[in-house]
């Protein structure tokens, strides 16, 4: 409510500025109401915490304030625009009138508003200097105290519904009613489907439980609750089975299951007024049914209205429930993406948190159409790119005023040719120009500077001469045919060597020969250390050309130095018999 004081002064003739009197203006359901302070020393003496005091009873009010003049309100549209205008900051034309009337061009005013905004506008429109103080508050929570004393003429229950339909109205004002686009209605069907989905599957599993001791071949031969409901309702008993036309439930084949089934049944028998309860309970489930669907299409058709675009991203039943998490469409569309993404994994998200392990990556839009078509891989990514998606379609839903779908529209189609390229390997972008492949070949530039070629390397050894220059010439092709002439010319090589060793060893076994002939002409010792020598020329000479070990030739050595020192000495023993 608005409150005005309105301090009047005059100037003396010695220059000294008195109040001559303080008007205070309350803003009431029924109309303006203007107060006189009376005792204005007191109020400005007075703290603003004892100010209560003054007004505890009604004849202490009046003593405090007396009322000059009240206008009232013509009706609850002229009541209405008053106080949207008090809130939105602006005066309205009733109110111009009052102060008009009290107020004198020719003095100098003084405004002490309780509204700041209020006080800038009258001031702007009527010349007049506005004061704000914390006393104007109090005494004006005094004055709501009493109000219904100081103001004559207007009844307390005309009062107290003047209120009621005023707040009403400024609450209608605030919000911008409109009855197409309550989103409470929403968020209550869709707890209620939840509800009657729990309270369906208890009802079916009892009568299940309830009719398998009379026959348990039947739960097992139909699977769907609805049917499984209907057969009973019109079978009773299984002695009924042969004479039951259940060709409207239940198609041919499973027709005849049934009837063969009952003739042989293990069940045990049950009397007609247990049949009857189950009858009940059979009856129930199919209403509670009926009313499940007509539910959900009162759902699709609000989500539709309402959320237009967050229904074709993420369906009706997913939506509504986002909705009822977030508390309105309008808390939704607050949300950036990702708390959109996790929104119902609360409790996942704050454990992983605490654990400090991987966060959920979906929530509730886990069951939406686009991500149960992607792949386990690809759930989470598509999760996030339909989250961002979804966040823009909430805030276009709730504050855009066109109820187009062509947003909602572009961004599934925009996710769906997504999916398609993840799943297909292909991560080119979505948006933004595509590069088309260049069919032109692209020049690329060949260095004159020739590298060293490693693997025509040979570590065998090569023919000098002609043959180098010959290799040069030919191709890397040839070069293996030369790689295995030189292995054949190694070869050769190696059998030479093998045959001039066996010449040496001939000729060394000739040498010998002649010594031992020359050794039984003259045995002067000169000769003897001359075959010394030469033999262990041999045995050196013998050493290098072959590739043993040490160790063997060493041994080889010894072991013929010994045999040549046995067969001298039997040459000198037979020399000495001769």
């Amino acid at each position: 409510m608005t409150r005005l004081f309105y301090f009047r002064k005059l100037i003396n003739s010695q220059g000294v500025i008195q109040v001559v009197k303080m008007l205070v203006l309350f803003e009431t359901p029924a109309g303006y109401a203007i107060f006189k302070l009376l005792d204005e020393k007191k109020f400005q003496a007075q703290q603003s915490d004892n100010l209560y005091e003054d007004f505890k009873t009604i004849d202490a009010a009046k003593g405090m304030v007396k009322l000059q003049c009240f206008s009232k309100f013509e009706d609850t549209t002229e009541a209405l625009s008053a106080a949207t205008a008090a809130v939105e900051g602006k005066m309205s034309k009733s109110l111009k009138k009052v102060l008009k009337k009290l107020i004198a061009e020719d003095a100098h005013e003084k405004l002490a508003v309780a509204d700041a905004k209020l006080g800038n506008a009258i001031k702007e429109k009527m010349e007049l200097d506005c004061v704000y103080d914390s006393k104007v508050l109090e005494l004006m929570r005094c004055i709501r105290s009493q109000i219904s004393g100081l103001i004559s003429g207007v009844p307390d229950r005309d009062m107290a519904a003047m209120e009621l339909g005023l707040a009403h109205s400024l609450s209608r004002y605030k919000l911008k009613f409109s009855p197409d686009k309550v989103d409470t209605m929403i968020v209550q069907a869709v707890s209620l489907l939840d509800d009657l989905d729990k309270e369906l599957n208890n009802y079916i599993m009892r009568c299940r439980e309830w009719y398998g001791w009379h026959f348990p071949e039947l739960g097992k031969i139909i699977t769907d609750n609805l049917a499984f409901v209907r057969t009973i309702e019109l079978m009773g008993t299984r002695d009924n089975a042969k004479s039951t036309d259940l060709s409207e439930v239940l198609p041919e084949e499973l027709e005849e299951k049934v009837k063969e089934a009952a003739e042989i049944s293990m069940g045990t028998e049950i009397s007609d007024e247990d049949i009857l309860n189950i009858n009940h309970l059979c009856q129930q489930i199919v209403e509670i049914q009926d009313y499940r669907q007509q539910l959900y299409e009162y759902l699709k058709n609000r989500m539709v209205a309402i959320a237009p675009n967050l229904t074709i991203l993420v369906g009706e039943l997913v939506g509504a429930r986002l909705i009822s998490h977030a508390g309105s469409l309008m808390n939704l569309a607050k949300q950036p993406a990702s708390t959109v993404q996790i929104l119902g994994a609360e409790k996942a998200l704050f454990k992983a948190l605490k654990t400090k392990h991987d966060t959920p990556k979906y929530g509730l839009i886990y069951h939406a159409s686009l991500v149960g078509q992607a792949s386990t891989k690809m759930k989470g990514k598509v999760s996030r790119m339909l989250a961002a998606k979804a966040a823009l379609a909430c805030r276009v839903d709730s504050l855009g005023e066109e109820t187009n779908t062509d947003l909602g529209m572009e961004h599934r189609a925009k996710v769906e040719h997504r999916i398609k390229q993840l799943e297909s390997g292909n991560l080119t972008r979505i948006s933004g120009a595509r590069r088309m492949p260049d069919t032109k070949e692209r020049h690329v530039p060949k260095s004159n500077v020739l590298e060293y070629n490693d693997s025509s390397d040979v570590t065998l050894p090569k023919k000098r001469g002609a043959d180098e220059e010959g290799e040069e010439d030919e191709k890397p092709v040839a070069k293996k045919i030369k790689v295995e002439e030189v292995v054949a010319e190694t070869q050769a090589e190696g059998e030479k060597k093998k045959k001039k060793k066996k010449d040496k060893e001939k000729e060394k076994e000739a040498e010998v020969k002649e010594e031992e002939v020359e050794s039984m002409d003259t045995e002067t010792p000169k000769k003897k250390k001359k075959k010394k020598d030469k033999e262990a020329d041999c045995d050196t000479t013998v050493g290098a050309d072959t590739t043993a070990d040490m160790s063997a030739i060493d041994a080889d050595t010894t072991g013929g130095e010994e045999k040549k020192k046995k067969k001298k000495k039997k040459k000198e023993k037979d020399e000495e018999d001769a």
